[in-house]
């Protein structure tokens, strides 16, 4: 019997280093015996008590979960203490994009927080073209599994560009079949950014027409609402009026309310989601657990949708137009009264601001804030860390058992001269480690649930989310005395801490807290009611 990852013999160092020189990825127990993570307590993903025990894996896949005799030869790992649980499962992230970059593709931010799949193409924004994406993760691979959706904003700008209108029948039939052809090259579902030109643009019927599409191929409807501060209500309302008229599950991205006049509103919207749902609608939503949202300074000041005209050429046209002019100023100064601070998280055209909020910039430039804003807007933009929620807002959203985790962050090495939201380390070790080990806000089996099983059922993934014998074997062993969130608004590129080992697919993607240099990530398939995957 062995102890990983200590190999003792003069043989075995020298299979390893061969096959690491063929380029072969090596799955914990290739040696000829099993994997056996012993003696911890095994949280599976359904929510229910924890089992002590043993999880064996096979290659692969789980083997068994319960009491197990260790074999001679078998790989032990010693687990007394730690939790072992099913890799955690993002439904969503921004890591479309970055994956392209050597080190972003390794996905270190999440591995060491215990996640193995990702979902992109959220919010709108994505490739297009599944096919190409894909396979463009099967041949690279990445650190995590990855899963695609559908970007509405891509497909209606590939229909019909950038046209601020309804779309002809012609364009319409153009974008279903787009959509059609995603769901056939393996996308989940669709997905919508209501707030972000082009998807900004489509009214519920042009919505509807294309979720009809995904659901006809068993895919999900994932949507960033029209509005999540004063109209959350009658964007809630929206969602479920597509989900019933087309068909697909809806699951609705990072929910939440902003401003701080608007505080409370989500148990409103919660209601109005639980009803639909005793209706029968399938209908479940995602949440990061911080009182501030990130995107750009842009979409948090300037809504299009608010705007005559939208955010084109909006300095020219406002020099032009007094009228026009008033009514911005009227809007970026509603939504800075609502925010409690709104921090530069990278900005190109000025560096320097990085960290910095936007009064503070406003006072050492004695300038108005206003008049900041629009002059960052002009200037080419900037990602900002928008503290617009409340703590009691968030800690009650995440105890509902519908709401699963997600980060809405992206994979990314470390980078000097950028302020991110501390999300993109820390989302699911704050969640877990923090509100359920820590202050037992929420119980931990529901906890881990929600970053494991409950993801898994809402995407239909039929082989991971849970420690069941014959899925595969992602799966996560961390300390519940040391698994929790280093990163802070103050100091937001700090890795969680606390993950002793991460299996994808069988192999050790964190081998007792080290990350691998190898990628075992696979690009993951959708098809009607099973799962092919890409090597």
């Amino acid at each position: 019997m062995r102890r990983f990852p200590r190999f003792r013999s003069f043989l075995t160092l020298l299979l390893l280093f061969s096959l690491a020189a063929l380029g072969q990825a090596l799955p914990a127990a290739a040696l000829g015996g099993d994997l056996v993570l012993r003696g911890g307590a095994i949280h599976d993903g359904s929510g229910g008590e924890p089992l002590a025990g043993d999880v064996v894996v096979r290659g692969e896949r789980i083997l068994a979960v319960g009491r197990h005799e260790p074999q001679p030869g078998d790989t032990v790992i010693d687990c007394e203490g730690l939790i072992v649980a099913p890799g955690f499962i993002d439904l969503h992230t921004h890591s479309d994009s970055v994956l392209g970059d050597p080190q972003a593709r390794r996905c270190l931010n999440y591995l060491i927080q215990g996640c193995t799949t990702m979902v992109t193409g959220n919010c709108g924004g994505g490739a297009a073209d599944t096919r190409a994406y894909l396979e463009g993760i099967g041949r690279k691979r990445a650190g995590c599994n990855i899963i695609h959706l559908a970007p509405h904003g891509a497909v209606r700008r590939a229909a019909m560009g950038a046209a601020r209108r309804k779309p002809t029948s012609e364009e319409l039939a153009k974008m279903e079949a787009l959509v059609d052809q995603a769901m056939r090259d393996g996308a989940w579902g669709m997905s919508t950014g209501l707030i972000y030109p082009p998807s900004s643009f489509a009214e519920a019927d042009e919505i509807t027409a294309l979720a009809k599409v995904v659901a006809a191929h068993g895919g999900i409807y994932a949507t960033h609402i029209r509005g999540e501060s004063e109209d959350l209500l009658d964007s809630i309302r929206e969602a479920i009026q597509v989900g019933r008229r087309s068909g697909a599950p809806v699951q609705v991205s990072h929910f939440k309310v902003t401003g701080v006049s608007n505080w409370g509103l989500v148990r409103q919207a919660a209601q109005l989601i639980e009803a639909a749902r005793n209706q029968g609608l399938k209908i479940t939503a995602d949440q990061y657990p911080y009182t501030a949202s990130s995107t750009s300074l842009t979409a948090t000041t300037l809504p299009d949708d608010r705007i005559p005209g939208g955010t084109a050429n909006l300095a020219s046209r406002m020099a032009a137009d007094p009228e026009l002019a008033a009514k911005v100023r009227e809007i970026v100064g509603s939504r800075l009264r609502q925010s409690e601070g709104i921090v530069i998280a990278q900005c190109k055209a000025h560096p320097e601001y990085v960290g910095k909020s936007i009064r503070q910039i406003a006072e050492e430039e004695h300038r108005d804030p206003i008049d900041t804003v629009l002059k960052l807007v002009a200037e080419g933009g900037a990602q900002i860390v928008n503290h617009g929620m409340s703590e009691d807002d968030v800690r009650w959203v995440m105890q509902l058992p519908w709401v699963a985790t997600g980060s809405d962050g992206s994979a990314r090495p470390i980078r000097p001269g950028e302020a991110p939201h501390p999300r993109n380390f820390g989302t699911f070790a704050r969640k877990i480690g923090r509100y359920a080990i820590e202050d037992k806000l929420v119980p931990l089996a529901l906890a881990v649930r929600s970053a494991s099983g409950l993801p898994a059922d809402i995407l239909g993934l039929a082989d991971r989310g849970y420690l069941r014998p014959g899925y595969f074997a992602d799966i996560v062993v961390f300390d519940p005395r040391t698994y929790r969130d280093t990163a802070t608004f103050d100091s937001p590129q700090q890795y969680a801490t606390g993950v002793r080992w991460v299996f994808v697919a069988g192999s050790a993607a964190i081998e007792d807290g080290q990350p691998s240099e190898q990628l075992f990530g696979r690009a993951l398939r959708h098809a009607e009611k099973a799962v092919a995957e890409t090597r």
